[in-house]
This record gives structure tokens, sequence and C-alpha cells, in this order.
């Protein structure tokens, strides 16, 4: 199946598809990054895929939505995580139409994904205006060393929520 045929067949999105390869996997992500431009969102799209069935798709859609947070990656594991009703997707793969930026990669992190298939990468993002640098280079910085400050405050205070959590006995690991 080439991108042509994912970019007009609509179908595609109402249902699972079972077995894809993975080059039609990722042309389904770069093709929901083409729709997503065309919608009026970034240049993005994902699809978050288990046992050889697509879980779940997500396309950019920032300026859309008025949402910094509604990048593919993540929108794509917020609905795996609800169709898959909990919140580790370890046994799950994603594909993306390009290298996932910090917030994106942290959270398929968090997610558990096993595994990250993309096409285009951060130097190709950069050239187009969608440069990440600027974040990856504060991250190793010390909190007040940042472009934005930081200031740490009531931090005893704040560390009351701790001890309730570490107390807790029915909590759910995370």
């Amino acid at each position: 199946m080439n991108l042509e045929s994912f970019l007009f067949d609509r179908n595609i999105n109402s249902k699972i598809i079972e077995n894809m390869t993975k080059e039609e996997l990722m042309r389904k992500a770069i093709a929901l990054s083409c729709e997503s431009v065309k919608r009026g969102g970034g240049p993005f799209g994902a699809v978050i895929v288990r046992n050889g069935e697509i879980v779940a798709e997500g396309s950019n859609s920032v300026t859309l939505r008025n949402d910094p947070t509604a990048h593919a990656e993540v929108s794509a594991i917020r609905v795996a995580c609800e169709r898959l009703g909990r919140f580790k997707l370890e046994d799950c793969e994603i594909y993306t139409s390009c290298e996932p930026c910090p917030m994106c990669l942290s959270a398929i992190y968090w997610a558990g994904i096993r595994k990250i298939y993309f096409a285009n990468n951060r130097g190709d993002a950069a050239e187009i205006g969608f440069d990440d640098s600027f974040i990856y280079d504060q991250i190793p910085l010390a909190p007040d060393k940042r472009t934005i400050p930081s200031v740490e405050m009531l931090r005893g205070e704040a560390l009351s929520a701790f001890r309730l959590w570490q107390e807790k006995e029915d909590k759910v690991e995370y």
C-alpha cells in the first residue's frame, strides 16, 4: 500500500487494521501528518500498534485545539490508553512521522512503549521551523539557570503529599 492510497482511503481511520508491514504503518503515520497540515494542524502523525493492530492514531492539533501538548504522539498515547483501559503500553510500538520532540519522547517513555519507529529526524524538523534543540539544552541545566527561571518554594508543606503517597497502602504504582 502506498502513501497515496492511505491519503485517499477514508475507511482506514474507522477500523483496526491487522498485520500491516512496518512500511505500511509508517506510511499511515505519514498520511496522518499530511492530513493534519491540510486541516490546519502541524505536519506530524503517529500510530500506536499492538500485536500487529493499530490501536490508536494521532496527529498534531496544537493550533487547532490551542493546546501546546496536542502533539501527534501524545494524542495517540491518550487514545491508546483510553482504548486499552490502562496507562502502560509496554506491549505497543509507535510509528511517528518525525523523531519525537522532548515532550513526546518523555511521554513515550512514561507510557512504556517498547519501540519507536520514525521517518523525519529532528534536523529535518528544525529546517522547517520545529527546532527543539533549545529544550534539549535546557534539561541538564540547574533549574535556576534555565531560560524560564524556576524558584523552589514551600517544599516542606508540599512534602506532606509525598508522605501521604508513601504511607498509602493501596496506591497504584506507575
